[in-house]
């Protein structure tokens, strides 16, 4: 499997000129642990992570390195960690060096990107611009999805499906934020997170009544303020 075919692609993104209390505010409200910044051409140019928010002078947590940090780092350290602590805008405290996967980069390498760089997600691009996210959890999905069978090449077919699924579920009204479709020989593994157990339940109805999906296995889990809690580290 590659990355088009576990990545989740209603991704929340901000511009270089959003206002660092924005995207505080974003995150909590989207219990997510971090967000792509991308300029006017939909190319990504930097990640804002909690970590890049947690010293501000606003918050009373701003740093105070020690003297033998002042020894250690030069001009350039300094210079960026006062725009961490005192900047306003997406641009003064987001992270520049973005390690970033293309579509049909392979699950095992991409696996092995998160591993090494000790990070949570990796944006998605096709043509230099943002198409999608892939974070740890979405690898679990595609390694649920092989069940323990050689990884193959996923068809054409079963990314149309998947396309068409995601398409059902919104035409149902429902929010696909914290969900995840696999499509693996024609079942729908449907992943993350449904508001009510009513939803959960339209969400297997939407993907049973796609054409192409032979089989459904709801994962869903109902939203509760225990899960909230836990989706940022995801």
């Amino acid at each position: 499997m590659k990355a088009k075919d576990v990545m989740t692609k209603s991704v929340v993104s901000v511009d270089p000129d959003t206002d660092v209390r924005k995207i505080a505010r974003l995150l909590l409200q989207r219990h997510i642990s971090a967000v792509p910044v991308v300029d006017g051409r939909g190319r990504v140019i930097g990640m804002v992570s909690e970590g890049d928010l947690m010293r501000r002078p606003e918050s009373r947590t701003e740093g105070h390195p020690s003297w033998w940090l002042d020894l250690l780092d030069g001009p350039e350290e300094h210079a960026l960690m006062y725009l961490k602590s005192h900047g306003t805008t997406a641009r003064d405290v987001m992270t520049r060096k973005v390690i970033t996967v293309g579509e049909n980069t392979s699950l095992e390498d991409i696996a092995t990107l998160l591993e090494r760089n000790r990070i949570k997600r990796v944006p998605v691009l096709s043509g230099g611009k943002l198409v999608g996210i892939v974070s740890r959890a979405n690898l679990l999905h595609g390694l649920v999805a092989a069940r323990g069978k050689p990884v193959r090449r996923a068809a054409p077919d079963s990314r149309r499906v998947r396309d068409a699924v995601m398409a059902e579920l919104r035409k149902a009204g429902v929010q696909t934020l914290y969900m995840n479709v696999v499509i693996a020989d024609g079942t729908a593994q449907l992943w993350g997170y449904a508001e009510s157990a009513a939803e959960r339940r339209a969400v297997a109805l939407a993907a049973r009544r796609t054409p192409g999906v032979k089989k459904v296995e709801n994962h869903l889990a109902v939203l509760t303020p225990q899960l909230i809690g836990s989706l940022g580290a995801q």
